[in-house]
């Protein structure tokens, strides 16, 4: 009877088994450098990427476009006013007149671009507010609310989301009552509710002191509503992970519990938490415009 040939393997490392494939060697890389590379890979979610830091960084820069190239504020009105346009001096808001056959009591001056030298971009409104400026100092605070609310709220969902799921017992028990709380009323209506009571004489307890119109009012009763709708999700892929063998290594070599949560568990769900901060984003600014409308917000575009 023939004997069958054996092939022995004598790989013991990746780097001789790359060298012998012709490849480089094969190195380890951590999850977030990995969530790098798929994201560079995205074409078009690297160009969205790109086009929201351009927004950003736009909106940011207001009051210097205000400063030092509109030369009015955003609440300065100049129904008096002119301004100088190809080397002609025309008013800034007319005194009106009959179109279409209605009688209109004024007319703001409409997109200039760059023909007054970056004044009224935009145009003006019936008061002869500068409508670029003031749609720039919007934006700001639309994010500083919307990212600065997205920011508070998943940071506080990842700490109580690793505490329960890690932990478990009677820290989960009392954290999951907390979600169940907030999980019984509708978020935008609670959202408005709390944003409607501190607009009135603002917050003055604790030794916090927040005014009507303050910035902060808006952006803390935001996170504070949505922790739940983060928090649970995220816990539960804590408690599917807590028991993997990846986790179980790192305790059996003596990683303390801190060390496990940031370094072992938080990196793995740092996909979902990426999804939540750019979904919550667009939600929580769409509820800072509503919290705004009802007098919850901020009327004046300059922030307090």
């Amino acid at each position: 009877m023939a004997q069958h040939s054996e092939t022995e393997f004598t790989f013991d490392t990746a780097s001789e088994l790359a060298s012998v494939e012709g490849a480089s060697a094969i190195r380890g890389r951590s999850p977030w450098y990995l969530a790098w590379r798929r994201l560079r890979r995205n074409k078009v979610a690297f160009a969205a990427l790109a086009l929201f830091v351009l927004v950003v960084v736009a909106c940011l820069l207001a009051p210097l476009y205000a400063h030092h190239v509109a030369h009015t504020g955003p609440n300065d009105e100049h129904l008096l006013g002119k301004v100088t346009v190809n080397g002609h001096q025309i008013d800034i808001v007319s005194k009106g007149g009959i179109i279409n056959g209605k009688l209109v009591a004024s007319i703001p001056i409409g997109p200039q671009w760059f023909n007054a030298g970056g004044k009224f971009l935009l145009g003006a409104d019936r008061l002869g507010r500068d409508d670029a400026v003031r749609l720039l100092y919007g934006g700001r605070n639309s994010l500083i609310v919307g990212i600065g609310s997205s920011a508070i709220c998943v940071v506080f969902a990842i700490l109580l989301a690793l505490l329960a799921g890690y932990f478990g017992g009677w820290i989960d028990f009392v954290i999951t009552r907390f979600f169940d709380l907030f999980y019984a009323f509708p978020v935008v209506l609670l959202g408005i509710a709390l944003g409607s009571a501190l607009a009135v004489n603002g917050f003055h307890h604790f030794g916090i002191d927040l005014e009507s119109g303050n910035l902060w009012i808006p952006t803390l009763v935001i996170s504070y509503v949505l922790i739940p709708y983060v928090g649970r999700p995220l816990r539960g892929q804590v408690l599917s992970l807590r028991e993997k063998e990846f986790v179980e290594a790192a305790i059996s070599q003596g990683a303390r519990p801190l060390r496990v949560m940031f370094s072992e568990l938080l990196p793995n769900i740092a996909s979902s938490v990426l999804v939540f901060f750019t979904l919550i984003i667009a939600n929580n600014i769409v509820l800072e415009a509503a919290l705004s409308f009802l007098g919850a917000g901020v009327q004046d575009p300059t922030p307090s």
